[in-house]
């Protein structure tokens, strides 16, 4: 799969991010997306194919396969990183909109078409809190799917066609977990950064806001 237009996405938003938004987008760009396609994709590639039981039942392996792994890790992991981002496109939307809305009228409209001011302020905070609340119902996704941020090397089905109790075991568990706790890490990293660039821009306008009061009064 080809993730050049995620990067694109990011190189795009990074231009119109603050200090701590340039963090988030280099966390994601660096210990998300380049772990992901450089180890996380081949570790997870053929799970099925080396996923073993003790018996030779037509459909047991499958269907015990499906029972504890209704969605791919790695597919979950790749969801939640296309969803994560597109928030971001709000923000190079309304920029855009900005710029086309200069050019129509001909004059200079805004100081900076990318200053994160105004009504891209309102854009900027919504992207921050709908990357958050996506990062953390991906966590709970994770948590509820799996029964647990774990994977066990033995796994005991019972479930139809298998004629009883089956073993299963599941192939690199100790890599595969080393790797997960990485993707809860970087999406905790996430989610502080996000609340981090929130709490900063609110403490900012806010500040911004009284000192013109402040400066109304004293006229």
């Amino acid at each position: 799969m080809s993730w050049a237009f995620l990067r694109d996405l990011l190189s795009g938003v990074n231009k119109y991010s603050t200090g701590i938004g340039r963090v988030w987008v280099a966390v994601v760009f660096m210990f998300r997306l380049l772990v992901y396609v450089a180890a996380a994709e081949n570790i997870w590639k053929h799970e099925h194919d080396e996923f073993q039981c003790n018996i030779k039942q037509p459909g047991c392996k499958n269907v015990c396969f499906d029972h504890f792994f209704p969605v791919s890790h790695i597919r979950l992991w790749a969801l939640q990183l296309i969803m994560v981002s597109t928030p971001s496109l709000l923000v190079v939307f309304h920029v855009a909109y900005r710029e086309n809305r200069e050019k129509q009228h001909d004059q200079k409209l805004y100081r900076n078409p990318g200053n994160i001011d105004g009504g891209l302020l309102g854009t900027y905070l919504i992207s921050l809190i709908l990357k958050t609340g996506l990062e953390i119902v991906f966590l709970v996704l994770f948590y509820k799917l799996y029964n647990g941020f774990k994977i066990p090397y033995l796994v005991k089905c019972n479930v139809k066609p298998c004629p009883n109790t089956v073993d299963c075991y599941i192939s690199k568990p100790t890599e595969k977990m080393i790797f997960l706790y990485f993707l809860v890490a970087t999406s905790c990293l996430c989610i502080i950064l996000n609340l981090s660039e929130l709490s900063y821009l609110i403490f900012k306008y806010s500040i911004k806001c009284y000192l013109k009061r402040h400066m109304k009064k004293q006229q």
